[in-house]
């Protein structure tokens, strides 16, 4: 028994020496600057920008409604540009997964060098820079640029398509951008697929689409909504897309927080709009974890 308690202190110990790298990078990084963050949401705007080191929580009651003071109104432009923040982030989250699903299994039916090759492709464009992919997407989108100019020479349009500057525009980049971390956790799972289960249930007369729906989707499911954690949180709060794509006709969280803290150097105010989106993402995940590890825990009854 003492030879197994030394053993277990021993292994403890390990963890610990093997863990103390990442938790004291994720404190310095991610910890610390979040702190600074909670703290700066409660001061005071400065006058020329920056803050007063005075206690100010009304910076939320310009989000929220409350708390609010004679300075400080509720204004429904920043839910409406909320709320059209989380429309683009779930389409884009459709248009990826419309995307990688049906890719995932056909890459997964490939064998050998041509299955690395394609895997390959998938990751090539991580090895570009983001600005240079979005500048391309402007060339094509815009009134005189590829697409419509296609279009217009086969006769499908007359006059030039205004692609650009629109949330049609936005969420295609988003699509292009986000579409890697869709289709790789999907493809993980599709990989470790048990096809025996298919044959399986078509053995038994199910037709293609209840094979899908019962077996196909459920065995899929943690790719699926891994990759749609993955793709939505930075969908929700991109700025670099919508301002290149976008302009200012298409508004986001992402870019109301950026010029707070660039350009009107509001930083209480950003600081407490970028915490606000945090905690209803962290709110939203944590619903639907629970939900899945209660459904689980059901299961295995």
């Amino acid at each position: 028994m003492a030879e197994t308690g030394a053993t277990a202190s021993r292994n403890r110990r390990t963890l610990i020496l093997l863990l103390a790298p990442l938790t004291i990078l994720l404190g310095v990084f991610f910890l610390i600057p979040l702190g600074i963050m909670v703290v700066y949401s409660f001061l005071e705007p400065g006058l020329y920008g920056g803050v007063e080191w005075n206690w100010y929580p009304y910076n939320y009651g310009r989000l929220i409604g409350w708390p609010l003071n004679d300075y400080e109104v509720f204004d429904p432009i920043y839910l409406k540009i909320f709320l059209n923040s989380l429309q683009i982030a779930l389409m884009t989250v459709a248009g990826t997964l419309l995307l990688s699903y049906p890719a995932a299994f056909w890459v997964a039916s490939m064998k050998g060098p041509r299955k690395s090759l394609v895997l390959f492709l998938v990751a090539l464009p991580f090895f570009a820079n983001m600005l240079v992919r979005i500048y391309a997407w402007l060339l094509l989108l815009r009134p005189t640029g590829f697409l419509s100019t296609l279009l217009e020479s086969t006769g499908l349009i007359i006059e030039p398509l205004d692609l650009l500057f629109t949330n049609f525009s936005v969420i295609v980049g988003m699509v292009y951008v986000l579409t890697p971390f869709m289709f790789l956790p999907i493809y993980a799972n599709v990989e470790k697929l048990d096809y025996s289960l298919v044959r399986a249930s078509r053995d038994l007369g199910a037709t293609n689409v209840q094979t899908l729906w019962r077996i196909i989707l459920p065995l899929t499911a943690p790719g699926i909504i891994g990759g749609s954690v993955i793709v939505f949180i930075p969908a929700l709060g991109n700025f670099i897309v919508p301002s290149l794509l976008g302009g200012s006709k298409v508004q986001m969280t992402g870019n109301l927080i950026e010029r707070s803290f660039l350009q009107s150097r509001d930083w209480p105010f950003g600081a407490a709009l970028a915490l606000l989106i945090m905690a209803f993402v962290v709110v939203l995940f944590s619903l639907q974890f629970s939900r899945q590890s209660k459904s689980e825990g059901q299961g295995t009854r």
